[in-house]
Parts: C-alpha cells; structure tokens; sequence
C-alpha cells in the first residue's frame, strides 16, 4: 500500500517520488525509533546491545545508578525502511487474458455439450427403443406359426418373424387339402415391433388367416432383439423386406400383397421401385423417411432450432447408420406411378405425415384398382381403431379385387 499522511489522505504519485518526500519519511522512521528508545528498560537496552555485538564490563563500579552509564547515542538494530508500492503495470492485462481464457474455456464446453446432445439424437434415430415381443399369434389369436430367420437381400443383416399359414383347405370332389397361394407381408413402422398393438397387427392377421391368406409378419432390423441393425430410413430396410417377399415366394406364393404402415409403408413404396414381385399394396399412415420429416418428428418432443441442430444431425446419422436418410429417393417415390394396385389410407389429423403427400401419390396412380381414403379426424396408425368395421370391410374389399385382377391376368397369359 502507498504509504499515507497523518490526515489519512493518499499523496499523489509525483510528489511520492520525490527526493525531499523520502527524507522526510527516514526521518519518520528515525524519530520513531528515537522515541521507542526511551520506552525500553535498562535491561531491555542492554539485551538489544548484546545481540547487536557491544560488550560491557561487570566489574565496573559506579555509585551512580546504571542508567546513567546509557550511551549518548541510542543503539539500534537494524531496521529495513519500506519504500512505497508501485501496481504493477501488466496488472490489467493479465486480467484481460484471464477472461479471454475463461471465455474460451466456456465456449469450449458449450460446443462439446452441443456435438454430444446431436450425436444422441443421430444415435437415438439409429436405435430407437423398441419393447421387446410380448407374445406371439397362438397365444394372441390361436394360430399356429412358424419361426423364420433368412438374410437381409444386401446380405448385410439378418431378418426373424412369423409365418403364419392359411387353413388348409380341400376340394368337394377328391378331398385334398390345398395350399393357399396368396401371401400378405405386413410391414411395420418406425419404432414398432411385427407386433405393433396399437394398428392392431394380431386382428389384422386373424383377419387375413380367416380369408385364406398366409401372413408373413417380420421385425426390421432396428427392431430385432436377436440381430439388432440399424435404422436407415428405408436404405436397408428395403433389402429386408426384400428378402421378406423372396421367403413368401419360396413358401409357395403366387400373390404377394405388402401392406405396411407409417415408415414401413414408405419403405414398400421404394422397395416396389426396384422389384416386380409385389403384386399390390395396401399403405396405412404412410410416411416417407427423410432427415427433415424425422427432424420434423423429433421437435414434437423437444423443440430444437433447424439450424444448426438438421446439419448436425444429419452429418452425425452415417456414423450410427452408416448412410444418410437423404440418401432414400423421396421425390421419385412420391412422383412414381407404380403401375399395381394401390391403396392408401391416411388421416387428416396425423402429426406426423401429412395427408397431402399421401392425397399426392395417390393421384400419380394409374392402376384402376387403385384408389385412396383419407380419413377425417383420423390421426397416425389409429385409423382401424377409429373405424374398424369400415376398415375391414374397404380393405377386404380390396383384397378381393385384386384376386380377381390376378386371376384374370392368369387367364389371358
């Protein structure tokens, strides 16, 4: 600290550093050691002139009392006289440097934050949690089924499902028992198991099996508890169902009909792209995967900007899924007329894919057994629960055109 006056006032810096301003405090320093002199005792004096190295006779002998014999000149050990304090002059500076550092500390740990929450959700897009199988058609319905595993088409990954045969049936002349030859593979949405409760996918299947169809139902990878693979919005996904439709030929169908829901239904439009083999389609809540629509999904949960939250996500999702979901031909699905009957099914009040796109590829249909129902107030994947009667009867009805379409076609071949 500078040192100050008796008033308590600082001097100012220039006067400090005078010549006559340092006299004037040795002398401070003198005067007050003088002064202290005189407080000590005779013994204290002669302690202090010990240590400092004076050496005084005991034999000394005076009628006069010892502190008479107290030297002229007080003795003093040494004292280090303070000289004023000057601040530091780079003192400012180095509290700007630590700030800068701190600042940049901060901004360091937002940004690795911010890359660690999007490489989440990429990740979380990749594996979506998916609940466990909770039961299987014999239970559920009384059916019996098959377990089946095969390969993905790419041969990438692994697919497992059901089938479930048709009552076998037989003729009036030689009784013998017939196969059926029509087979519907179901293809479930995003986040769902072959189960999917909430379509209701056991009802389905009881529905089918009782109009002599076999039904293959199957898990996509992301939702596979023994070959869990990821999501890929529709890129592998395809392959699998894919293979799906290749195992319903194998088993002896003639008549393939996929009928899929939400991103499943998406997925068997680009899967009808690249393969002959689906002879019809029935698409409930369709929804075609893409960055954006998913993006779009996500903010329903936790509100996030478009910037840069889409960038990030979408150059984080190749390192879970190992593709990017842009890669999936969205345009040229929606544009494509796909020359088989189709039937689309959507509601006005579903969040999550909207109905104008559904309304969109329908009219790109040229198939006259195609044809859409847009369901008003319905809401995603809730369309047989909010009109099961007319569900049953509009897509059985369907069904058995697209019989007699097959059948026709046979004919003439």
């Amino acid at each position: 600290m500078y040192r100050q006056e008796l008033t308590g006032r600082k001097l100012p810096t220039t006067i400090r550093t005078q010549p006559i301003y340092i006299a004037l405090t040795f002398y401070k320093q003198f005067h007050f050691l003088f002064m202290l002199n005189h407080i000590f005792s005779s013994s204290e004096r002669m302690t202090i002139m010990q240590r400092e190295g004076y050496q005084m006779s005991t034999t000394l002998s005076t009628t006069h009392a010892m502190e008479s014999l107290a030297p002229a000149v007080p003795v003093f050990p040494p004292v280090k006289l303070p000289y004023p304090t000057i601040a530091p002059l780079h003192s400012s500076k180095r509290s700007k440097h630590i700030l800068v550092a701190s600042l940049a500390s901060l901004l360091s740990v937002c940004f690795i934050v911010v890359i660690i929450f999007h490489g989440y959700v990429a990740w979380s897009l990749a594996y979506p949690y998916v609940a466990p199988l909770a039961s299987n058609p014999q239970e559920a319905i009384g059916v019996a089924y098959e377990d089946v595993i095969f390969p993905s088409h790419s041969g990438q990954t692994t697919v497992s499902g059901w089938y479930v045969p048709a009552a076998p049936t037989s003729t009036d002349q030689r009784n013998v028992e017939t196969v059926s030859k029509r087979t519907v593979v179901f293809s479930h949405g995003y986040g769902a198991n072959r189960e999917e409760h909430w379509v209701p996918m056991y009802d389905l299947t009881k529905l089918l099996h009782d109009l002599n169809y076999n039904v293959l139902l199957f898990d996509y990878g992301y939702a596979s508890q023994q070959y869990k693979a990821p999501a890929t919005g529709g890129r592998e996904e395809s392959q699998q169902l894919l293979a799906a439709i290749d195992y319903a030929k194998y088993k002896g169908a003639e008549d393939v009909i996929v009928w899929g829901f939400s991103m499943g239904a998406g997925t068997a439009l680009q899967t009808a792209l690249v393969t002959n083999e689906i002879d019809a389609m029935i698409l409930d809540s369709l929804f075609i995967p893409s960055s954006e629509a998913l993006f779009d999904n996500i903010n329903q949960f936790v509100p996030l900007p478009r910037f840069p939250s889409l960038p990030l996500i979408e150059s984080m999702i190749p390192l879970w899924s190992g593709g990017s979901f842009g890669s999936v031909p969205a345009e040229q699905v929606i544009a494509n007329d796909f020359s088989i009957p189709t039937f689309i099914i959507h509601g006005t009040d579903d969040v999550k894919a909207s109905h104008n796109t559904a309304e969109a590829i329908a009219l790109n249909q040229g198939d006259s057994l195609s044809r859409s129902w847009i369901v008003q107030d319905g809401q995603h994947e809730m369309l047989f629960r909010k009109h099961p009667q007319e569900y049953v009867q509009r897509t059985a009805l369907f069904l058995s055109q697209v019989e007699g379409q097959l059948n026709e076609q046979r004919i003439t071949k």
